[in-house]
């Protein structure tokens, strides 16, 4: 039968992250006790008082956080270099039968032309583009028998080069979309290839998400 040091453990390292949490003395471990107490219970199939819960959790120790928190900041932001790009517009339309055809038309117009900014993510049901601002009639002609769901301009984006070992580590896009969002910056969009993560943000934010990129690489 399992203890209550062992069921507290395997139910934090379900989210793994809470453990850094904890570390950091961001998470009340009263309320974390009490959150946790009917499962604690349900593992154990007896009552447990929220007290032994608590010295559990107080427990735990903090060597796995801290070499996740190692690993994933090496890789996060260890390789490369920061593209930013100003002045785009945010575009999602409903995916319909023309759709696709469409985006190879605009696809073919402006195939030569390396200075503008372009990329589409097509879900199940919406295809996102996010694109430069001097695209935007062209778009609009184009996909005037679309239906657009959404549109937002007055964007910026950066671009993160990631190691080619970032498969492999849990944890990278966490840990950089935690320090914006503790800025309280708004991200509009995430957009990820194997080894790229570009971020697109409000041109009023572009400033300071650069910023906090930086000195998080350099710390």
């Amino acid at each position: 039968m399992k203890t209550i040091q062992q069921a507290v453990t395997s139910i934090i390292n379900k989210t793994p992250f809470i453990e850094e949490a904890l570390y950091d003395k961001l998470i009340n471990v009263s309320a974390l006790a009490r959150i946790i107490q009917p499962e604690v219970e349900a593992l154990l199939k007896k009552e447990v008082k929220a007290g032994a819960i608590m010295m559990a959790i107080n427990r735990i120790s903090p060597s796995e956080v801290l070499r996740v928190r190692k690993n994933v900041r090496k890789m996060a932001l260890s390789s490369g270099d920061f593209i930013v790009r100003s002045d785009l517009s945010d575009y999602t339309f409903k995916n319909s039968s023309t759709l696709l055809q469409n985006i190879t038309r605009l696809l073919e117009k402006i195939k030569d032309d390396s200075d503008v900014f372009f990329t589409i993510s097509q879900g199940v049901f919406e295809t996102n583009i996010v694109a430069s601002s001097i695209l935007e009639a062209q778009i609009e002609k184009i996909f005037k028998n679309e239906t657009r769901l959404w549109f937002q301009s007055d964007l910026a984006s950066v671009t993160i080069k990631l190691p080619k070992s970032n498969m492999e580590q849990s944890g990278i896009y966490y840990f950089i979309l935690k320090q914006l969002a503790w800025a309280n910056i708004s991200v509009q969009e995430v957009i990820s290839s194997t080894h790229e993560m570009t971020i697109v943000v409000k041109e009023t934010d572009i400033n300071k998400t650069f910023s906090i990129l930086m000195d998080m690489k350099l710390s």
